[in-house]
């Protein structure tokens, strides 16, 4: 039997609609509703949502009204086939990644792109999948290549639809009678892309070319079958062609099992009733966000900002010269919530991007905007594009948040861009504050960092490259009633787990010589921040091994909150050339962890050439048999005074591990002495502490009186620091050239920093000859956009910072003000005026 002759017995109703399909073309009529094309479908929903306010011109939810125990069945029946997909074809994947991290989520989409339902797992993209079916639209794919039933598509450009090319998504149209009906779509993250360094997001190429194997939006199948061309081309293009292999088996397994049980909805409750569950879902969980922001928020203007040093001068292997230097990201943070319950996050004043992976897009922005918000204002079941509708992002062309420059490099967006949401939880968690929502408050979640990549010829003599997800088991921030969660998460993942050490070593040559929570790393507060763990690597049997590191080195971006502190920062540990294989000969003690990086420990176990520095980021290194890696996931941050933290708690830190005796007395003056030096309750501590209760009220007493002798004025202080600006006095080049940049992006950002700070009006900081030759560059480097043919919510914002903004793939229109509501004290003025189920 031939293999088409077996395609049509296997799917004899997918040859019939493609079959009327077809006939309908030849009628003129397209593949959307009522022969309307997909553009004409997807405009007339845009003009009806912004006529009216609601999804789709949906001003009544008529079918949850009139029908809501079936509304609910329906909704539930979709979201746990969602779930069933991801569970059961997770099982199909090899690597870790997939398997024991979940780095995997599916999506339900109407026609236009719009979420329905969302699966578990890596949900940052199912808004940039969303984006990926909005390119296809606006890019006329109904005519060329055509959008048929059993077409398969991938895509893992960033400017279209992605954060990193390392996440390849795969989608599939589903039909019924000749019409687009929804679209499934999956996504995971795969081991290597065949960027220019091993792993899946290398960090040393300055442009997008460095970046791997990119796929925009192509066709690579029909009938359900993937094209030879494509079968024989992209496994090539990787290091690891088996994982991708069986990746994209994964993510068919889950499609198929989504369209099917679409197909089962229809036949069970019909296609009209389908198509108003799509539209309903939607509108419906619009309303539910704007419900929960009226119950929790206060309408206004919030304010913050965040840093990360991403510094490469001096550092090897970069692919061009002009990329040896140092950056700093910055991120000016607004939240604007409106009274009617929607809100803008804006940063304006965000400086350029640069020549380094870590740039993004807007998918990649809003995708990850919107994956925190579904884990914070919205931690439901009830998850879909409704959010999406509520909010709107402000993000300046040609900043590092929305280059639209299809020249920059991304293969490690979350670098910058978990950083960028540190204030979010700020914002958001003032507004809990001041509602009243105490439960709901958090410090913020941990930089997900390090994040150890590398590869070369493996145990088994192949070509193989490594990427070990870890760094999904991060410290959660403080909470204002609990402390922050030791190594539990990780934003981008709510399932977060760092997997069995034992599966690990059977994808990746990296033995484990020790795994460990890594005290003094949460943040130190009332409440402190959850600490971070540390898993110590060796390296056996293999040849051409390059290994790096990828995290927040000397700054770090997850400031306390409340008085809270910081996280710790990150630092490099490494060793070459070591004595470890003649230690494991003789049965000498060797180094197993780095717990107390002060006290020489490691230094004393091991000789070698040892590298230890105060960084987050290195390029590709060589590294040989017996070598030691250190990788270091960092904790959350601290919520409220130290000095007001309950010594027996502190107490409790020390002997869990997460806190050292001396730094109790440094970080929380709280005075122990050891009782019993049996006693070992972990790794980190040998022995029994007491507080001595006495000495713990004397010293915090001794602290107070530093603080009140140290403060000054406001005044005083911000005096200082104005003549500091003025005269450049003791900043270095790098903070210049930071706040230049933001300065030349955004005249509105330029004209608040000289205001607040009463600079003259053409105010602007000396650059070395080095730094203003970078800036210039960028900045004449100019824009090279992807979307050609962008819809009504796809269009140009305008009034904003600069009045050159070509068109930009997001949603902004400029009557909404991205400054202060109507009045100082506006309050939300009347109660919500729309039902939602499980908004809260």
């Amino acid at each position: 039997m031939s293999s088409q002759h077996q395609q049509e017995e296997s799917y004899p109703r997918m040859r019939r609609e493609k079959e009327q399909v077809r006939e309908q073309q030849k009628e003129g009529e397209g593949i959307g509703w009522d022969g309307q094309t997909l553009r004409e479908q997807f405009e007339a929903l845009e003009k009806r949502t912004e006529e009216t306010g609601h999804y789709a011109g949906f001003d009544r939810l008529e079918l949850k009204e009139e029908r809501p125990i079936e509304y609910e069945q329906m909704f539930a029946q979709l979201r746990g086939d969602l779930v069933t997909a991801r569970e059961t074809s997770k099982e199909v994947a090899a690597t870790p990644i997939v398997e024991q991290e979940g780095e995997l989520c599916y999506g339900l989409f109407t026609p236009e792109g719009d979420s329905i339902a969302v699966s578990t797992g890596i949900i940052v993209h199912i808004h940039t999948m969303s984006e990926a079916i909005k390119y296809m639209i606006n890019h006329d794919y109904e005519e060329s290549p055509g959008i048929e039933p059993g077409d398969v598509f991938v895509n893992n450009d960033t400017h279209v639809g992605d954060v990193h090319a390392c996440d390849i998504m795969t989608l599939i149209p589903i039909f019924h009678d000749g019409e687009l009906v929804a679209w499934a779509g999956g996504v995971n993250h795969v081991i290597d892309t065949g960027a220019i360094g091993p792993g899946s997001m290398n960090v040393s190429q300055a442009s997008r070319f460095g970046d791997g194997a990119q796929y925009t939006a192509r066709k690579i199948g029909e009938d359900l079958t993937l094209y030879n061309s494509w079968k024989n081309d992209y496994p090539d293009k990787t290091r690891t062609p088996d994982f991708l292999k069986l990746d994209e088996r994964t993510r068919m397994t889950g499609c198929l099992m989504i369209r099917d049980a679409v197909k089962d909805i229809i036949d069970e409750y019909g296609v009209e009733q389908f198509k108003q569950l799509s539209r309903e879902a939607i509108e419906d969980g619009r309303r539910g966000f704007r419900n929960r922001i009226e119950k929790t928020m206060l309408p206004g203007t919030y304010r913050g900002a965040s840093f990360v040093d991403a510094l490469y001068e001096g550092q090897d292997n970069l692919t061009r010269a002009y990329a040896d230097e140092n950056h700093l990201m910055h991120a000016p943070s607004e939240l604007h919530v409106r009274e009617d319950g929607s809100f803008q996050v804006s940063f304006e004043g965000a400086n350029k991007w640069g020549w380094h992976p870590y740039n993004c897009t807007p998918a990649a922005i809003q995708g990850g905007i919107w994956v925190m918000l579904t884990q914070t204002v919205i931690p439901n079941s009830n998850v879909n594009d409704g959010a999406y509708y509520s909010c709107d992002f402000h993000l300046p062309v040609g900043s590092w948040a929305n280059t639209q420059n299809t020249e920059t490099a991304h293969a490690y967006a979350w670098h910058f861009l978990v950083s960028a949401w540190a204030p979010l939880w700020q914002h958001l968690s003032r507004g809990y504050y001041a509602r009243g929502f105490w439960e709901e408050i958090n410090a913020g979640n941990a930089n997900t960092s390090n994040w150890l990549q590398g590869g070369g010829i493996d145990q088994f003599d192949k070509l193989h490259a490594v990427n070990s997800f870890e760094s999904a088991c991060e410290g959660v921030g403080a909470r204002y009633v609990e402390d922050g969660e030791p190594h539990a998460a990780a934003i981008w993942n709510p399932e977060g787990d760092m997997g069995d050490a034992e599966v690990w070593e059977m994808t990746e040559p990296l033995p484990f010589l020790g795994r460990a929570v890594k005290p003094n790393t949460g943040g130190a507060g009332r409440r402190s921040g959850g600490a971070g763990f540390e898993s110590m690597r060796t390296v056996k049997d293999v040849s051409r091994w390059l290994l790096y590191e990828m995290g927040n080195g000397y700054m770090t971006s997850d400031g306390g909150l409340f008085g809270g502190y910081p996280a710790a920062s990150g630092y490099i540990l490494n060793a070459h050339d070591t004595d470890l294989k003649e230690r494991f000969e003789n049965q000498d003690d060797y180094p197993q962890h780095d717990l107390d990086p002060e006290s020489g420990e490691f230094e004393s176990k091991i000789d070698g050439e040892i590298t230890r520095e105060p960084k987050g980021i290195s390029t590709p290194k060589e590294f040989d048999d017996y070598d030691m890696y250190l990788n270091y996931l960092r904790g959350g941050s601290g919520l409220g005074d130290p000095l007001e933290r309950d010594p027996e708690d502190v107490l409790e830190d020390i002997h869990d591990g997460y806190v050292l005796p001396r730094h109790a007395e440094a970080a929380y003056a709280v005075v122990v002495e050891k009782v019993d030096d049996e006693a070992q309750h972990n790794s980190a501590v040998h022995g029994e502490f007491e507080v001595d209760e006495e000495a713990t009220a004397e010293l915090r007493g001794e602290r107070r009186a530093e603080r009140a002798k140290k403060a000054q004025p406001v005044s005083e202080w911000y005096e200082e620091e104005r003549d500091r600006i003025r005269n450049e006095e003791a900043l270095i080049d790098d903070v210049k050239k930071t706040y230049e940049s933001s300065m030349r992006m955004s005249a509105q950002f330029a004209a608040f920093y000289r205001e607040f700070w009463e600079l003259p009006e053409e105010f602007s900081f000396t650059l070395s000859e080095k730094a203003e030759k970078s800036l210039t560059n960028r900045f004449d480097t100019g824009l090279k956009q992807k979307w050609k043919n962008p819809t009504k919510s796809h269009e140009t914002w305008l009034g904003v910072g600069r009045d050159d903004e070509p068109q930009v793939p997001y949603t902004w229109t400029s009557d909404r003000s991205i400054r202060d509501l109507e009045t100082p004290d506006a309050t939300f003025s009347e109660p919500p005026r729309e039902t939602a189920t499980d908004d809260d």
